[in-house]
Formats: C-alpha cells, structure tokens, sequence
C-alpha cells in the first residue's frame, strides 16, 4: 500500500472533536496521554485546533493552541500543522471513515501517525484493521502508543 494521502476532505464534516486512540508521538507531545482535538474552522480559512491532554503524574488536563493550514490544491487532503511560528510540519490525512467517524493521520516521511476517533475508543477489530494498513503503508505500528482514553457508559452514549 501506498502512503499517500485519501481523494477529498469535507471541510465542515472534518470539523469538531477527534479524541487521538494511538499515537507515533512527535518529541513534543511523546508524554501526553488522554489527548483530544477540537477543529474550529476560523474566517481567515485554517482551522484553529484546541488540542487537550494529561501528563500521566499528574491530574490536571493542560492544552495547547495550533493552526492547521490546508495545502492548496489537494482537495483537503493534505495540511501544515503549525505548532511554533513559523515553523510547519506536514500533516496528511491517510484514512477517513465514510462517516467521519475516525481518521487517520500521517506523514509523508512516515514519522508519526495518530489514530483519531469521535469516540474515545474503537471496536479492536476495526482497530486491526487500521494497524494492519498502516503497517503496510510503511509505519511502524510496534511504536504506536495508547492514549489511554477511559471508557464509561455514559461518554459512549452521549458522544
């Protein structure tokens, strides 16, 4: 399989809360845990990303703000994540559920990879099966790490 970014990204549908499954964790963020994203689309045309997370020693949740800039010319598909002005990074979009129900996150170098939901958990099968492609594109999945998400009944049915 090829590491190449999906054919189209809605923009809107893209939009909103992702909690991140399963990391290849960049140096910045390889000791969050329990971390979600919200994607706000703001009037100058990026998204503004509202990205929560708990260092695992310690209980209160701390966040970050970034930018996420869509690449011209591929349809939505492809991104430039800015963390630290003016420094951006390449963030493609490598998988997405017909529902936007999960994606799933890449680069073009194979460098991290993030495991996205709407939910706080996939079904382990789904979950293989996202392993199993992300293996074959090139990324080494035995250095996924877990987020760590807690699972309760009532997250599930409300989300």
């Amino acid at each position: 399989m090829e590491n190449v970014p999906v054919n189209k990204v809605d923009i809107l549908a893209f939009a909103g809360k992702w909690y991140t499954l399963y990391s290849i964790p960049m140096l910045v963020d390889k000791h969050w845990r329990q971390t979600t994203e919200t994607y706000i689309i703001h009037p100058d045309g990026y998204y503004a990303v509202f990205t929560t997370y708990r260092i695992p020693e310690e209980e209160k949740r701390r966040f970050v703000r970034s930018k996420l800039f869509v690449v011209a010319g591929t349809k939505n598909t492809m991104f430039k994540a800015q963390f630290i002005w003016p420094f951006r990074i390449d963030y493609w979009v490598i998988e997405l559920a017909d529902d936007h129900s999960y994606t799933v996150i890449g680069h073009p170098k194979h460098k991290y990879l993030f495991i996205m939901s709407r939910k706080p958990g996939l079904p382990e099968e789904l979950l293989a099966g996202i392993f199993d492609r992300c293996n074959k594109k090139g990324y080494d999945t035995s250095r996924l790490v877990s987020q760590q998400h807690v699972i309760n009944v009532t997250e599930e049915v409300t989300h």
